[in-house]
């Protein structure tokens, strides 16, 4: 039987939501000879060590015994027990928790993130990350930083690696963007009745500018292309805000929920100039040839795949030298802490099986 050995960083929706589904895949994963041991879980101040694995009732353990902690602290622990297999999971968003991923590599473990900081720092950082992981023979895996629990980055990473050249990728890449845009394009309904509605249903940050700013679809825009080689920063992408300029930052959350309305008139003047056989689709879209990578609100013909998305869907179109008149399509849901944490799963898996 091979042991994995688990430290899950973030104990959020994801994080809670992972460790639910490796506890019920326990029986599945003895069949297939390996034994998935979450021997910590933190969160950004306490963590709960535990030997023999985290149970089903980590929860109440966790309010009762969780305990401040320090990576160092975390890597004695580990080190005292001399266990081998390790993988540090980040289910966090954290800046500050990605400057420690060189620290955990340089101690023995292996890396699965779902945060997409590391892989969006400056250049010099990402590409200083994969030195360290090549020096200490490490992997890192990061699927769920593009379409959650789609298999996107593994099969753009695939295709390049084959030797295909990939033209462009074009897509709708954010769950809840496609929620609002989906339900506006179709329902006669004010842009403020979705927004309001997309939150009530979790789909969008508690500050909704943070969807309608195009940053994160930015940020998964940009991983794509740095999987391709392209030598990108995260101001290189040219990116279509959908917050006025009177609503920015610089107003409160407050204040910008009370004024929500004044996206309304602009954003219906774009939907009465569609003509009947197209909708509004907010997309992000990288052409590798000339090196260009946009993130914008379009009118796409309703019968595209882009088109055709229902609900919260996210669908990725990849344009190569095989997939050029046809594009290969990648679609499903992209959001969710169900399918991340199933993400996340998948990357243990795969990563298991190298070990």
């Amino acid at each position: 039987m091979k042991t994995i050995h688990i430290i899950l960083f973030g104990v959020g929706n994801v994080g809670e939501t992972l460790i639910n589904q490796i506890n019920k895949a326990k029986t599945q994963l003895n069949k297939q000879g390996i034994e998935v041991k979450i021997i910590l879980a933190a969160n950004s101040k306490v963590a709960l060590f535990n030997d023999k694995g985290i149970s089903n009732q980590w929860k109440t353990n966790f309010s009762n015994s969780a305990k401040p902690y320090t990576i160092d602290a975390i890597l004695n622990f580990v080190n005292h027990r001399k266990w081998d297999n390790l993988i540090a999971i980040d289910a966090t968003a954290s800046v500050e928790f990605v400057q420690k991923y060189t620290y955990l590599i340089q101690n023995g473990f292996h890396l699965i993130s779902a945060n997409k900081v590391a892989n969006t720092l400056d250049y010099e950082f990402y590409d200083r990350l994969r030195s360290t992981l090549k020096k200490y023979n490490k992997t890192f895996l990061y699927e769920t930083n593009v379409g959650a629990g789609l298999p996107v980055i593994e099969t753009v990473k695939n295709l390049y690696e084959s030797g295909e050249r990939i033209n462009k990728i074009r897509g709708v890449f954010s769950g809840s963007l496609s929620y609002i845009f989906n339900t506006f394009s179709e329902d006669k309904i004010a842009f403020s009745e979705v927004l309001k509605k997309a939150a009530e249903l979790g789909l969008t940050e508690p500050d909704a500018r943070d969807d309608l700013s195009g940053k994160d679809v930015a940020r998964k825009l940009l991983i794509l292309a740095r999987e391709l080689n392209l030598n990108k920063e995260f101001n290189d992408v040219k990116v279509v805000s959908l917050v006025p300029k009177a609503l920015n930052g610089k107003t409160t959350l407050n204040e910008f929920k009370n004024r929500i309305q004044e996206l309304d008139k602009p954003l219906q003047e774009l939907k009465q100039k569609l003509s009947k056989k197209t909708v509004l689709r907010y997309v992000g879209e990288l052409d590798v040839t000339n090196e260009t990578l946009d993130v914008k609100l379009i009118s796409e013909d309703q019968e595209s795949a882009i088109g055709q998305l229902k609900g919260a869907d996210s669908v990725f179109e990849i344009y190569s030298e095989s997939y050029n008149d046809s594009p290969l399509v990648i679609k499903g849901a992209g959001a969710g802490k169900e399918v991340t944490a199933r993400g996340l799963f998948s990357d243990i898996i795969k990563l298991s099986s190298r070990l």
